[in-house]
């Protein structure tokens, strides 16, 4: 994937859309269309940052083994830090690992050289989980074959979307993982989920994303708003993701949280080293203020002391 020709990342047969790296399966649905219509817009913006004459002045990234794609976060983050994708490690300021693999070992790199998310190499649902309960001191996990009533069950893959709620006790399906059910409703009927995007343990802002119970495990928002981290989190909260963080060895991502409103504890329920974004159901204005913000913050981890161009 280090052809900047994005578009031959897709096959199409049969109405259905695979994605070559990872074999996921997308119907090609009117809401599919729709969305990928309402995100050209934000594309040709960023696109138009990435071609200004003064925007090559920034520090030179080496994505490995795979280059971003646009509808990956870091694309638009990197192109409004002013930041330049390098042709090779050796000439760049920093290599990112770049893999949407569940799981995926180190690559070889110059010795000297700064990394980010190299040494994040699961991020299974079972490792997530495991990771979160050790740091935040009370579990996520259940066992389907003694836990009575209500449970999540879902696949360990990566972008798999295919939450369900079982009964139980029964037997673990392969493949499988299977939690608490966290009831993150909010006055009017929806669901939550707290986007939390990180870099270096940093939280810059907080995207909470709301849609109906029906749709809780859908990748689709109904609405997603932009709030200040400190409204949403404490800082002892925000101690604790970042030290969740650290020990997921993730530089660089996106934390899916939820409150339960019966005890009001945070849950990381899922973490995206390769996360896409700006969410679609944002307005072009948060897109660009979300964007602009993450750039700062990306440059001030990578040491720059340059702010990001208005």
């Amino acid at each position: 994937m280090h052809s900047a020709l994005w578009w031959r990342d897709f096959e199409y047969q049969n109405g259905v859309v695979t994605v070559k790296k990872t074999g996921v399966r997308v119907p090609l649905e009117p809401g599919v269309i729709g969305e990928f219509f309402n995100w050209l817009p934000f594309y040709f913006l960023v696109e138009s940052w990435r071609l200004k004459p003064t925007a090559q002045t920034g520090p030179k990234i080496w994505f490995a083994p795979d280059r971003p794609r646009p509808w990956y976060l870091i694309w638009p983050v990197l192109h409004a830090a002013g930041a330049r994708i390098a042709k090779t490690a050796a000439e760049a300021d920093a290599v990112f690992y770049f893999d949407d693999s569940t799981t995926c070992d180190r690559v070889p790199l110059p010795a000297g050289t700064r990394v980010i998310n190299r040494d994040c190499q699961s991020i299974a649902k079972s490792h997530v989980t495991a990771v979160f309960e050790r740091v935040f001191g009370y579990s996520l996990s259940v066992d389907p074959r003694s836990w009575t009533g209500p449970m999540v069950a879902k696949s360990e893959k990566n972008g798999a979307h295919d939450g369900r709620i079982v009964q139980g006790p029964c037997e673990p399906e392969p493949g499988l993982v299977y939690q608490r059910v966290i009831d993150n409703t909010i006055p009017g009927g929806q669901v939550e989920d707290l986007r939390c995007p990180t870099i270096g343990g940093r939280i810059p802002l907080v995207l909470p994303k709301r849609r109906t119970r029906d749709h809780r495990f859908s990748n689709s928002n109904d609405d997603v708003a932009v709030v200040e981290t400190d409204s949403v989190l404490s800082r002892e909260e925000q101690a604790k993701l970042a030290e969740f963080t650290a020990a997921m060895k993730l530089d660089w991502g996106g934390l899916d949280v939820l409150r339960d409103r019966s005890d009001g504890r945070l849950y990381v329920v899922d973490v995206n080293k390769t996360d896409m974004g700006p969410p679609i159901a944002m307005s072009m204005d948060d897109k660009i203020r979300v964007t602009r913000r993450l750039a700062d913050t990306f440059l001030e981890y990578l040491g720059e002391t340059s702010s990001v161009r208005k």
